[in-house]
């Protein structure tokens, strides 16, 4: 499954970018012994950007397989999709308990 909409792509993707200069920001203050405070401040930024951007993807996978079902229950009215669906929000559930 791939990232349907655009803008949700360029949004992690810019994302993503800021999170790798926060990491190699920290690089930096750890070889200039920067204090511990400023570290650790720097590095529950970065956790934070992770968790937000752990969402907006997370939002956008969960919209798409649900929408791919409701397509599939209109091709196939007879269709139960009631086991699909469970295991798809247990896959859900499961990331989300893998995210930062």
């Amino acid at each position: 499954m791939k990232i349907q909409k655009v803008e949700t792509k360029v949004k992690l993707i810019q994302r993503l970018r800021k999170i790798e200069g926060q990491v190699r920001g920290v690089q930096t203050m750890l070889n200039e012994e920067r204090d511990c405070q400023e570290i650790m401040q720097q590095l529950a930024a970065i956790h934070s950007a992770v968790q937000s951007s752990s969402r907006i993807f997370l939002q956008d996978y969960a919209t798409l397989c649900l929408a791919e079902m409701d397509e599939e229950v209109l091709r196939n009215p007879g269709s139960n999709l009631q086991n699909k669906r469970e295991k798809v929000i247990q896959d859900m559930i499961l990331l989300l308990d893998k995210t930062p």
